[in-house]
């Protein structure tokens, strides 16, 4: 069904300004500096005994989260001076971890072979 467009009418009111009025929604450069920004103090805030650089920037990190511990095998990157976990990694709970090292000999020997 179309729209029926309405005349315009004239008003000595300031108040019926229109879009002028309105508050201007916030940037999206806000939201997103805020978000790594607390990212990395998360990251940062770890323990660097629980670290373990494998070659470069990837790395092995025991972390805690919601009580749990894990292994986090990743790849990290620079950013305005501080580290930050990459979406390149993998992190296994400690069930996970264990069962990896009881094959890991098997691994390795398909690795040589």
């Amino acid at each position: 069904m179309p729209k029926t467009k309405k005349k315009a009418q004239a008003s000595s009111s300031e108040s019926d300004s229109g879009p002028e009025d309105r508050n201007e929604p916030a940037s999206k450069k806000a939201k997103e500096s805020a978000a790594p920004k607390s990212l990395a103090d998360k990251d940062s805030g770890g323990d660097e005994a629980n670290i373990w650089t494998l070659e470069g920037l990837r790395q092995v990190r025991v972390s805690e989260f919601r009580g749990r511990k894990s292994v986090d095998i990743r790849e990290y990157y620079e950013k305005n001076g501080k580290t930050l976990p990459g979406k390149k990694g993998i992190s296994l709970s400690i069930k996970q971890w264990k069962e990896l090292l009881k094959v890991a000999e098997e691994i390795t020997s398909a690795v040589e072979n």
